[in-house]
C-alpha cells in the first residue's frame, strides 16, 4: 500500500529525483566529520524557525507586554522554558557554528574556482545570522536586549553625513521605543528571517552543483566515499549530540533572566550583543575626526576581505601548508578578534570613547551626579560611600534619588560648616529630634571626613538640578506601620534580575539592612530593637510560591514601613510611592532578596516535564537513537541499494 502511494505520487512529482539529486552523491576523500558543519547549521535553522513560531504564539511585541509575554512562556507554559532556551541557544550555536564552518572551508581552500558564488551566498549568510541576533535580542524587551539594541543603534549614529538618518530609522524616532520594538520585531520575523530561508536553499543548491572539494592532497581524494549513507550517518550523529548539547543548556544554563528593560536603571552596564564586541571594543581607539574610521573604515574593509577572499586569492593551491602566508594572516585576524572580543566582554564603557559610547546612548545611562571640576580624591571617595551606604536612598542631588530626606544638590551653598555635616552624619538627632536618618557610627573618621568633602563638593549643574527646598515637606511623611501596607505595585508581577538587584541593594538598602541583608543594625525606638533581616526574612512573608513572595516583600518597598514601638529611629521609605525606585529595579530587588532566601524568582510553575528529568530522558532516548543509527548504518552500507529505486 505504501509503495503503491508511493509511485502515485512519484508520477506526479519527482520525489525520487529530488532524493537521489539531493543524497547520492559521491564525496572525495569518503565521508567525514569535518564536512557536517553545513547540515549542522541547516538543522539550526530548522530549529529557530520552529521554536521561533512556536514563541509567536504567546509573544507579544508591546514594551508594556513583550517582557512579561515571554517571562509567561519560560514559566508558566508546559515545555516553554524549553522552547525558549533552544531559540536562546540555538541562536549563539548558529552564529559559533558559521564561524567554524567559514573557517573550515578557508583551509581547505574551498572557496577557489569554481566554487566562488558559493562562498559569497554563505557570506551573506554570516552577516545575515548576524542581524537576526541583532534585531532578536530587544524583542524580549529586557535589559541586555534593550542597551545591547541602544548601544548598537547609537554606533550606526555615528555613520557621517546618514548616521542619524540610520538611527532614527531603526528605532523610529530619537529614541529607543515602541515603535523601536515594532520595527526589530518586523525585520526580524517578517524580513530577515525569510530572506535568511531563501539563501539558505540558494546556498545549497550552489554548493550542489559542484559537490564536496575533498582533501587537499591527490593520494586522500583518490579515495572515494558516499553520501548516502555514510555522510547522512555522521549528519545524523552530529546532529542529535547538537541537539543534546543545546538540552543540556537550557536545563543546566537557562538563557539568562536581566528584567525588564529599564531606561533609567543606572546600574546595568550598557554593551552590545557578545558577537559585536570585537567592533565596540575596535570602535574605542577612535574618536573626534577619526570616528568615521571606526563606524566605517573598518566594518567595511572586514566586509571586503571576507567577501572578495575568492577573487583576490586566485591560486589552484588548497594545501594549507604551501598557503603559509594566507593561513598567517587568517590566524592573525582571527586572534585580534577573539582578543578585541574577550576584551569587549570585559571593558567598562566609561573607557570608552567617540563612537563605542557615543552620548547618544543616552544621559539615563549616567547614573551619578556630575562632579565639579575641582573634585577632589577625598570627595570622590566620599561619593562613593555616598552610593555605598544607600544614602541617595533618601537624598535627591541634581534630580536623582529619594525624596525622604532634604535633596543635597546645593548642599555648598548652604554655608554649613564641617563640624556640623561630621556630628549629622554621626548623630542626626542632635539636630533634629524625629530624624529618621540612621546614625552611621560605623564609619570611621577618615570616612566621615570623605563624605562631608563629597557634601561640600556638590553644586546646583544642569537644568535637571532640583531645588534646595525640594524634599523638606517630605521629611517624616507618615509611613504606613508595620503589617499595614497597600496592595502590591506591578513590580511584583516582573520577574526581575538578582544580579542587578544586588547592586541596588548595596546602593539603597545596605545601610540599613546590612551587606545581604543578615546584619542585625540597631533601631532604638522600635520594639525590635534592630531593622528587620532579609536574608532568613520573617516567616510571614516568605513563602515558597516565588510570585506570593515577591508580593508580600513588594507591599514594603512600594509604600514604605513604620516598625512597632513608640517612636523608631529608622523607618522603611516609600521606595516605590516616591518614585525613588523604578518598577523594574524594586522587581530586580525583589529577585535578590528571593535568591537570599534560596527562591527563585523566575521559577518554573508548569514545566510539562521537570527539565532535569527531562534531561536524562533525553540521554536515555538519544542513547537508543544512537544504537539504532548504528545498526541502520551498518545494514545499508551493507546491501549498498541507492536511495529511491531505479
Amino acid at each position: 500500500m505504501v509503495s503503491r502511494v508511493a509511485d502515485w505520487i512519484n508520477e506526479r512529482w519527482p520525489v525520487r529525483a529530488l532524493m537521489r539529486w539531493s543524497l547520492e552523491e559521491e564525496i572525495p576523500g569518503g565521508a567525514s566529520y569535518a564536512y557536517t558543519f553545513g547540515s549542522s547549521l541547516l538543522f539550526l535553522f530548522i530549529v529557530q524557525a520552529v521554536t521561533g513560531i512556536w514563541q509567536l504564539l504567546y509573544y507579544v511585541p508591546t514594551v508594556d507586554h513583550a517582557y512579561d509575554s515571554v517571562s509567561y512562556l519560560r514559566t508558566q507554559v508546559p515545555l516553554g522554558w524549553l522552547i525558549h532556551g533552544l531559540h536562546y541557544w540555538g541562536s549563539n550555536a548558529f552564529i559559533v557554528l558559521v564561524a567554524i564552518h567559514v573557517a573550515r572551508v578557508f583551509i581547505w581552500g574551498a572557496y577557489k574556482r569554481p566554487r566562488e558564488l558559493t562562498w559569497v551566498i554563505g557570506s551573506v549568510l554570516l552577516l545575515l545570522a548576524a542581524a537576526m541576533t541583532f534585531t532578536g535580542a530587544l524583542l524580549p524587551w529586557d535589559q541586555l536586549g534593550y542597551w545591547a539594541a541602544q548601544v548598537g543603534t547609537s554606533i550606526a549614529g555615528t555613520v557621517p553625513v546618514i548616521g542619524d538618518f540610520i538611527e532614527r530609522l531603526m528605532r523610529g524616532g530619537a529614541t529607543m521605543a515602541q515603535l523601536a520594538l515594532s520595527r526589530f520585531f518586523a525585520v526580524h520575523v517578517g524580513i530577515f528571517a525569510g530572506v535568511l530561508a531563501l539563501f539558505i536553499g540558494v546556498h545549497l543548491i550552489a554548493f550542489r552543483q559542484f559537490g564536496s572539494v575533498g582533501p587537499w592532497n591527490p593520494e586522500g581524494a583518490r579515495r572515494r566515499g558516499w553520501f548516502w549513507p555514510d555522510q547522512v550517518f555522521k549528519d545524523l550523529l552530529v546532529v542529535s549530540v547538537l541537539l543534546l548539547i543545546l538540552i543540556a543548556l537550557c536545563v543546566y544554563w537557562p538563557a539568562p533572566i536581566t528584567g525588564p528593560a529599564d531606561p533609567q536603571d543606572t546600574t546595568y552596564t550598557p554593551k552590545p550583543e557578545w558577537n559585536f564586541l570585537f567592533l565596540y571594543q575596535a570602535l574605542k581607539a577612535f574618536s573626534g575626526r577619526w570616528e568615521a574610521v571606526g563606524t566605517v573604515g573598518v566594518p567595511v574593509v572586514l566586509g571586503l576581505i571576507l567577501f572578495l577572499l575568492p577573487f583576490y586569492d586566485r591560486g589552484e593551491q588548497r594545501n594549507p601548508r604551501r598557503r603559509i602566508v594566507a593561513m598567517a594572516l587568517a590566524f592573525i585576524l582571527a586572534a585580534g578578534l577573539g582578543a578585541l572580543t574577550i576584551a569587549g566582554y570585559y571593558s567598562n564603557p566609561a573607557e570608552a570613547t567617540g563612537a563605542a559610547m557615543p552620548s547618544k546612548v543616552g544621559a539615563s545611562a549616567a547614573a551619578k551626579p556630575r562632579r565639579p571640576s575641582r573634585f577632589t580624591p577625598a570627595a570622590r571617595a566620599g561619593m562613593k560611600l555616598f552610593y555605598a551606604n544607600g544614602c541617595i536612598g533618601c537624598h535627591t542631588i541634581n534630580g536623582k534619588g529619594g525624596s525622604v530626606g532634604p535633596v543635597l544638590s546645593n548642599e555648598s551653598g548652604r554655608g554649613r560648616s564641617r563640624g556640623w555635616l561630621t556630628i549629622q552624619i554621626r548623630d542626626p538627632r542632635s539636630h533634629y529630634m524625629n530624624s529618621p536618618m540612621p546614625a552611621f557610627t560605623r564609619l570611621s573618621d577618615r570616612e566621615v571626613g570623605e563624605l562631608v568633602a563629597f557634601l561640600e563638593s556638590l553644586r546646583e549643574v544642569g537644568p535637571g538640578a532640583a531645588p534646595a527646598a525640594q524634599g523638606a515637606e517630605s521629611h517624616g511623611a507618615p509611613l504606613p506601620a508595620s503589617g499595614k501596607q497597600g496592595p502590591p505595585g506591578p513590580a511584583a508581577e516582573m520577574i526581575g534580575n538578582a544580579a542587578q538587584g544586588a547592586v541596588v541593594f548595596q546602593r539603597m538598602c545596605q545601610a540599613c539592612h546590612g551587606p545581604e541583608g543578615v546584619d542585625k543594625v540597631p533601631n532604638s525606638g522600635s520594639d525590635d530593637g534592630t531593622v528587620p533581616p532579609i536574608k532568613d526574612i520573617d516567616s510571614e512573608l516568605r513563602d515558597k510560591d516565588a510570585l506570593i513572595f515577591a508580593q508580600n516583600i513588594d507591599r514594603f518597598i512600594q509604600h514604605g514601613s513604620r516598625p512597632d514601638g513608640p517612636h523608631p529611629a529608622l523607618e522603611m521609605p516609600a521606595l516605590g510611592a516616591t518614585n525613588t525606585l523604578t518598577q523594574q529595579q524594586i522587581s530586580n530587588v525583589e529577585a535578590y532578596v528571593l535568591r537570599l532566601n534560596k527562591v527563585d524568582r523566575a521559577q518554573i510553575v508548569h514545566p510539562g516535564i521537570p527539565p532535569r528529568t527531562f534531561f536524562r530522558l533525553s540521554v536515555i532516548v538519544f542513547g537508543a537513537a544512537w544504537l539504532v543509527l548504528g545498526a541502520w548504518w551498518g545494514a545499508v552500507r551493507r546491501r549498498r541499494q541507492p536511495l529511491g529505486g531505479n
